[in-house]
């Protein structure tokens, strides 16, 4: 009765422990990551990262609508490398390699903002802005 009891304590804290670690919350995993490299974010909730280009079948998803500045994140399902090079002269172009996913920053300036594939000239998309 004892060995069942403190198996099911020692399981107890293991899970208690787990699940603290995998919460987000700060503590010295938090801490570790001031050494230089980044810490890893939430996209979902943030909004300097919220938007998302799929490149499918040869065409871009969207339109895609982000804050100003925002992280654009770039998500390639196709076997062949593609672009995004906005139309414009140095807005932004990201090569995005086959099976990879790559991001940008957003324009800092509100509008819309046509974009191609250097590398397929018959795939067009449109990010805004806001």
């Amino acid at each position: 009765m004892k060995r069942t009891a403190l198996v099911s304590g020692v399981a107890a804290t293991l899970l208690v422990t787990v699940a603290a670690c995998s919460s987000g919350t700060s503590g010295s995993a938090g801490s570790a990551s001031s050494s230089g490299s980044p810490a890893p974010s939430v996209t979902s909730s943030s909004p300097m990262s919220a938007g998302t280009i799929t490149i499918a079948s040869f065409a871009f998803s969207g339109p895609v609508t982000v804050p100003a500045g925002a992280t654009v994140t770039v998500t390639n399902t196709d076997s062949a490398d593609h672009t995004v090079t906005g139309d414009s002269p140095g807005q932004f172009d990201v090569r995005v390699p086959a099976g990879q996913t790559v991001t940008f920053t957003a324009p800092a300036a509100a509008g819309t903002y046509a974009f191609h594939c250097s590398i397929h000239p018959d795939m067009h998309g449109k990010l805004i802005v806001r």
